[in-house]
């Protein structure tokens, strides 16, 4: 069953998605050269004190991590450590925050310094592929019209999605229902109803769409070592029209 939010939860939601929207905002100021993974993991971790949030992710399901911070061929559930970060580089923050008992959870993909253009590609695609999904997102809407959506942007493009990582409903938990692929056909799935919270997430790749998992049984890398780009918004289904974007900050 899908969980729908009242207003009180909704202002909580509200809340919770602005906290992991300006920690992510700050995090992404610290990507630059010669910057350790894990010293960008340990100033998420004061940024997320210093607001009286807990990490959603540290300690879930035993990862280790304040963040996941994942660098080129990572597709997501990097853990912040030694890995040094070389000019050119792209890297996926994604923050998730437990503020009152509910979540925000969000992602951005940052250049560390000039990237290749087959990495700017890649991330300007993800970013709006997501932009535009997210514009789907309505309430009547088929959840299908959204997955095929975005695979369907991504081949365009000539670029390819992750398919065995999904979105998903987000609220109290983590992950609620339902899942929400990156791929699917339009038409099919639950419709979107008013209420919903959801964690829309394109992973999508430059090489092939397979991915394996490192042995510290976390960090999910592309089979072929080509970059990977994550952005990620949590959403409120409304009444009518689009949807409120939780996890983004005013302009």
């Amino acid at each position: 069953m899908i969980p729908l939010k009242r207003a009180p939860e909704i202002e909580k939601m509200r809340l919770a998605g602005q906290t992991a929207a300006m920690i992510l905002d700050q995090l992404a100021s610290l990507v630059e050269p010669g910057r350790t993974t894990g010293e960008i993991d340990l100033a998420a971790g004061k940024m997320i004190a210093s607001r009286s949030a807990k990490s959603a992710f540290l300690g879930y399901r035993g990862f280790p991590g304040q963040i996941c911070i994942s660098v080129n061929e990572e597709v997501v559930h990097g853990i912040g450590g030694s890995r040094r970060l070389e000019y050119g580089d792209i890297v996926a923050i994604d923050v998730g925050v437990i503020l009152h008992g509910w979540i925000g959870d969000t992602a951005r993909t940052v250049a560390c310094g000039m990237i290749s253009a087959q990495k700017e590609h890649l991330c300007q695609v993800t970013q709006r592929t997501l932009s535009s999904a997210l514009a789907l997102a309505t309430a009547g809407r088929p959840l299908g019209d959204l997955s095929a959506y975005i695979e369907a942007e991504a081949r365009r493009a000539r670029l390819n999605v992750v398919k065995e990582f999904v979105g998903h409903g987000v609220g109290r938990q983590l992950h609620e229902e339902p899942q929400i692929p990156n791929f699917g056909r339009p038409g099919t799935g639950p419709k979107l109803k008013a209420g919903m919270t959801l964690a829309i997430e394109p992973m999508i790749n430059l090489g092939t769409s397979e991915i394996k998992i490192l042995s510290d049984g976390w960090t999910v890398v592309t089979a072929d070592g080509s970059p990977s780009a994550h952005f990620e918004h949590t959403i409120l289904i409304q009444p009518e029209g689009p949807p409120e974007i939780l996890t983004q900050l005013p302009e």
